[in-house]
């Protein structure tokens, strides 16, 4: 429930829930120069003991915002507080440049048994944000009685410095920010990636900062980070590929674990284009199931035979490709925007009623604004025009984790993409005009295929899966138990993700127990949306 104060946050909480957003996170090769790990954060390695070490001085949440949205939360939530911890950028040389790493802490309403570090996905959503926005929402759980909320930016995300950026709010807003093909229209020459990432090195300072915004980068970062706020071992809530960066830690630093809890899984065994085949064969069962419901209805604008509503849909947007239609403020929704806005929208099946609305308005008006408006909640951009780097952000970690293509393979698997997702198929050719978006980065992959594989001397952790989770499969859930041991919680429902900032009191419960008391589910416990 909502106070009158925090009524106004209700449209930010949306927002920042679908930041939880996959984009397509995969695992990918290990790369050779793989920076070295502290054996313990207890008696962490000699050269980074001053990091370690580090004492933070926690203030006003005020001049971390990095839209008027994030500044209209913290202005709200005087709880919070903010401060900076200082990494390695490059763990290979600890004594060279240095990160800050953009940290939020509310403090426990009762007496603290610890810290609860947050993850909310993306890669590149805001992890300050969300720890605020979770802080809001579970003001009476016994959750927020015991811990600490400990909600942090990743390394290059929103207010950590260096943050990535390769696009101004104009360009993004003329839809001049595309970072992949796959599941679009348009066409790459080699010329027109390698000026991708030089201007992504240009405005984010430098290739080694490209280089250094890797999943495995930030692991390390989570490892101080939990050494400096007081924890012997880590508590942790990771969502999406939240997931993906918990299990890696898990892998590095086992010994550090207390609890964790993943929720919308990330399958550790599956490759870049494997996974982005399920990731996008979701959104098809997704559409096709928003499809049926809006049938029954009067004056549905895909029409009354839901068997036929994708090529209703192919017939509305493809169009777009060459003739924007107008989006209010200046701006126009294309082919790209229009099926992002729809893809962003099946995150959540309470979300539906308004991805229908804004396909009406296609069709009735020959308008885009509410189709726009809900990519723009979904990465971030504010009302004044002021866009968060989740886009960024997500490219380039995506970039130091994922399984480069070659053109052709890059071609195969755009295809593939169209036959099991034809809702966002643009009717386009793909040879000859498809390049992985990544291939002139500075660095290979350091992620590793299978990561956090049988993973020895971890506590048990509590993975919770969705069966109806349009972006990471119910499967990957199961994977993914297998691989780090512990208790999968099954939940009924429609939609991506459930445990933060809290949507349903049988999955509060569940988490509540364990990360207070380390109780799990039995196996059988199941939960319904």
């Amino acid at each position: 429930m909502f106070t009158r104060k925090t009524k106004i946050l209700s449209s930010s909480i949306v927002a920042a829930m679908s930041l939880a957003f996959l984009a397509g996170a995969c695992a990918s090769s290990r790369g050779k120069t793989e920076p070295a790990e502290s054996p313990s954060a207890q008696k962490p390695a000699a050269e980074l003991k001053r990091f370690y070490e580090q004492k933070l001085t926690f203030g006003s949440c005020n001049d971390y915002a990095t839209t008027a949205t994030e500044a209209k939360v913290f202005a709200v939530y005087k709880k919070a507080q903010c401060a900076r911890l200082e990494v390695p950028l490059d763990y290979n040389d600890p004594n060279g440049r240095t990160a800050q790493i953009a940290v939020l802490r509310v403090p426990a309403r009762g007496k603290s048994i610890g810290s609860l570090l947050l993850n909310p996905g993306g890669p590149g959503g805001s992890g300050i944000f969300v720890g605020a926005i979770t802080g809001l929402t579970l003001a009476k759980s016994p959750v927020t009685e015991r811990f600490d909320l400990i909600g942090f930016d990743p390394r290059g995300v929103g207010a950590s410095t260096p943050a990535i950026n390769c696009f101004t709010d104009k360009e993004r807003d003329q839809g001049k920010d595309q970072t992949i093909l796959l599941a679009s229209s348009g066409e790459w020459s080699e010329d027109d990636t390698r000026k991708l990432m030089e201007r992504c090195a240009q405005k984010s300072g430098g290739q080694q900062v490209l280089s250094a915004v890797s999943t495995r980068n930030t692991a390390r970062d989570m490892d101080v980070l939990r050494a400096v706020v007081g924890d012997k071992k880590l508590t942790y809530i990771g969502q999406s590929y939240g997931t993906r960066l918990g299990a890696v830690y898990a892998e590095m630093f086992p010994q550090n674990v207390r609890a964790m809890v993943l929720d919308g899984v990330i399958d550790p065994t599956q490759g870049s284009a494997e996974r982005r085949l399920s990731l996008h064969a979701g959104f098809q069962r997704s559409f096709d199931l928003m499809a049926a419901s809006c049938a029954k209805k009067p004056n549905c604008p895909l029409g009354t035979d839901p068997k036929q509503s994708t090529a209703v849909f192919q017939k509305l947007v493809r169009p777009l490709i060459d003739n924007p239609v107008p989006a209010g403020n200046g701006r126009t929704l294309d082919f790209n925007k229009a099926t992002g806005g729809v893809i962003d929208g099946l995150y959540v099946s309470s979300a539906w009623p308004r991805v229908i609305d804004g396909i009406a308005q296609l069709k009735n008006e020959g308008r885009g604004d509410k189709l726009l408006a809900i990519g723009d909640d979904f990465v971030g951009r504010d009302a004044n025009g002021k866009w968060s780097n989740f886009i960024d952000a997500n490219y380039a970690i995506n970039c130091n984790d994922e399984q480069r293509r070659t053109p052709k393979e890059e071609a195969d698997l755009r295809r593939k993409v169209a036959e099991v997702n034809p809702f966002v198929d643009s009717g386009q050719k793909f040879e000859g005009v498809t390049r992985d978006s990544c291939e002139f980065w500075p660095t290979e992959p350091t992620l590793g295929l299978p990561y956090a594989d049988d993973v020895k001397g971890l506590p048990a952790t509590l993975i919770i899966s969705i069966t109806g989770d349009p972006v990471t499969p119910y499967a990957a859930g199961t994977s993914l138990t297998k691989s780090l041991g512990g208790t999968m919680l099954t939940v009924e429902g429609e939609q991506h993700s459930v445990a933060m900032p809290g949507q349903s009191a049988c999955v509060n419960k569940i988490v509540a127990d364990y990360l207070i008391d380390l109780k799990l589910p039995k196996d059988n416990v199941r939960c319904v949306l």
